[in-house]
């Protein structure tokens, strides 16, 4: 079952592999290490962003009968 659409992929995949990402990147580590553990929460919702839409499910958008995908 499919209900990300195109857009609402990209979007997700864009900003889940920046907060991959950016904790990471010396210039900007220092903001995150500031924010203690709240950089692990971060993280986690990047992986989950980047990993809904790599499968195009996201499961919140089928509890709330939700579907970006023009499919059906």
């Amino acid at each position: 079952m499919v209900n990300v659409g195109s857009l609402d992929r990209t979007i997700r995949f864009s900003v889940g592999i920046l907060l991959i990402v950016l904790p990471f990147l010396p210039p900007i580590a220092p903001w995150f290490a500031a924010l203690g553990n709240w950089t692990w929460a971060l993280l986690a919702v990047g992986i989950i962003m980047a990993a809904t839409a790599a499968m195009r499910f996201c499961p919140a958008y089928a509890l709330f009968g939700v579907s970006t995908c023009g499919r059906k």
